[in-house]
C-alpha cells in the first residue's frame, strides 16, 4: 500500500515538471527586419536584434529541395547561406528560429521568424568587372576585361564566374567619354573587349557594368573602376585655340613694336648724320 502511495506521488511530480517545463518558458523574442544580401552568388542572411538569453537557428527552405541548417544556435545577427543556395535558380525562405540550448532535444517547436523569398538567379547583384588592359591608339579605343568569380567551383576546384552560371543572360555595357566632358556615351558587348571609335587628339575615361537585360529589376550591376587615357596631345589641344590666338597676338605685337623701333631709330641715325654735315656745307 505504502509502495502504491509512493509510486502515484512521484508519477504526479514527474507530470507536474513536465508541465512546467513546458510552460515555464516564455515566448522568446523573434527576429525582424530579415534581409538578403547577395554579390556574385555570395549571400548573406542578416536580422535584428542581438539575442539576450538565447540563440538563433536557421533554417533554409527550398521550394523543391529539403530543409537545411545553418548557423546553429548562433548569437550573432547574419548568417552566410551561400553553400546551401546551389541550386541558383530555386526560391528560398528562410526560417530564423530562437532557441534556447536546453530546448535542442525538445519535440516542441520553437518560434520563428520567415524571410521573403529569394531567388539567386535573380535577386544577386553583380559585381564589378575587372579591367585588364586598356590602350587608346589612333582613333581606337579598346578595353579587355574578366568576369567577376563566383563562390562556387567546378569539380577541378577552379571558381566559377557569373558567365558560367548566367551565360547568354549576361551583358555589358561601356559607358564611356572625352576627359573633363560631361557627355557620356555607350556600348554593349557579350564578350570580355570592348573597341570603340575615338576622338585621336583627346583624351577618354571610361568605366564598365555587368548587366542582366532579361530582369525586371537588379538589371544593372556595380560599375568598374573609372579609368582615363593619357595620348600625346599638342600645345593647340592642350590648351586650346583661344590661347593660341593669344600667343600669335602677343607675337605680333612684339614684332610690330621692334619694326617701329628700327624704324625710329634709323630715322634717328639720318637726323644726327645730316645736322653733323650742316656746318661743313656753311663754311
Amino acid at each position: 500500500m505504502l509502495r502504491a502511495v509512493v509510486g502515484g506521488r512521484a508519477l504526479l511530480l514527474s507530470a507536474l515538471l513536465w508541465r512546467l517545463a513546458a510552460a515555464g518558458n516564455p515566448e522568446l523574442p523573434t527576429a525582424v527586419n530579415i534581409t538578403w544580401s547577395s554579390i556574385n552568388f555570395k549571400t548573406i542572411l542578416q536580422w535584428q536584434p542581438k539575442p539576450s538569453g538565447y540563440f538563433y537557428t536557421v533554417e533554409i527552405h527550398g521550394q523543391t529541395s529539403d530543409t537545411k541548417k545553418k548557423c546553429i544556435l548562433t548569437a550573432e545577427t547574419e548568417c552566410d547561406v551561400t553553400d546551401v543556395l546551389r541550386n541558383v535558380k530555386e526560391t528560398y525562405t528562410a526560417h530564423i528560429l530562437s532557441v534556447t540550448s536546453s530546448r535542442t532535444d525538445n519535440f516542441e517547436e520553437p518560434p520563428f521568424a520567415v524571410s521573403e523569398k529569394f531567388t539567386p538567379y535573380n535577386q544577386t547583384v553583380l559585381g564589378k568587372p575587372e579591367v585588364q588592359n586598356y590602350t587608346q591608339k589612333g582613333s581606337k579605343l579598346n578595353v579587355v576585361f574578366q568576369d567577376p568569380l563566383t563562390p562556387y567551383t567546378f569539380p577541378n576546384g577552379s571558381f566559377r564566374s557569373i558567365r558560367d552560371i548566367f551565360q547568354n543572360d549576361l551583358a555589358y555595357k561601356l559607358y564611356y567619354w572625352k576627359d573633363q566632358s560631361s557627355g557620356k556615351k555607350d556600348t554593349t558587348t557579350k564578350s570580355h573587349k570592348f573597341e570603340v571609335s575615338v576622338d585621336s587628339t583627346k583624351n577618354y575615361c571610361f568605366y564598365i557594368q555587368g548587366i542582366i537585360p532579361s530582369r525586371r529589376e537588379n538589371r544593372n550591376g556595380q560599375e568598374s573602376m573609372v579609368l582615363c587615357t593619357s595620348v600625346e596631345r599638342g600645345i593647340l589641344d592642350e590648351y586650346g585655340a583661344e590661347v593660341f590666338i593669344i600667343i600669335a597676338v602677343i607675337g605680333i605685337a612684339v614684332i610690330t613694336l621692334a619694326i617701329v623701333l628700327s624704324v625710329i631709330l634709323c630715322k634717328r641715325k639720318k637726323a644726327k648724320a645730316a645736322r653733323e654735315k650742316e656746318p661743313l656745307n656753311g663754311v
